[in-house]
């Protein structure tokens, strides 16, 4: 197996108030590939959900500080993300056999995406859909 570092790219992070449980429930419910969990027991001081289609998202246990003082960002159960797939059906179909909360169910919309949204254990909002983004504009 070939294993190499991914390009650099936007990775949003959340806090969770049982991280090992949301390590579970979003790999199970939504098929997210847990890559690291640092951190001993219940406490993830840091760890790291690879989405297959690309990307992912970070996450660790909610403590009142980060290192250096500062306070951590985010609240528990504030976090929300729109995630791209291609199968969206299947995806939904998975995440309701694993007890996901779906929010809002399978539907096409006016920009032609097929998509849904769903809560996780926290209280997070994921919106898993088709639409990639609008074309970039090319450089100058």
């Amino acid at each position: 197996m070939n294993e190499k570092t991914p390009a650099p790219q936007v990775w949003p992070s959340l806090r969770a108030r049982d991280a090992r449980a949301l390590i579970r429930f979003l790999v199970e419910a939504f098929g997210f590939e847990e890559v690291v969990a640092y951190g001993e027991g219940e406490f993830v001081a840091h760890a790291e959900l690879a989405w297959p289609e690309g990307g992912g998202v970070m996450l660790g246990s909610d403590r009142p500080e980060a290192e250096g003082g500062e306070p951590c960002p985010g609240q528990p159960g504030a976090f929300s993300a729109y995630v791209v797939t291609a199968e969206p059906d299947a995806l939904h179909a998975r995440a309701v056999a694993a007890g996901a909360r779906i929010t809002e169910e399978l539907h096409e919309t006016e920009y032609g995406s097929r998509d849904f949204a769903a809560a996780d254990p926290e209280g997070n909002q994921w919106y898993f859909g088709t639409y990639p983004g609008s074309p970039r504009p090319s450089a100058g």
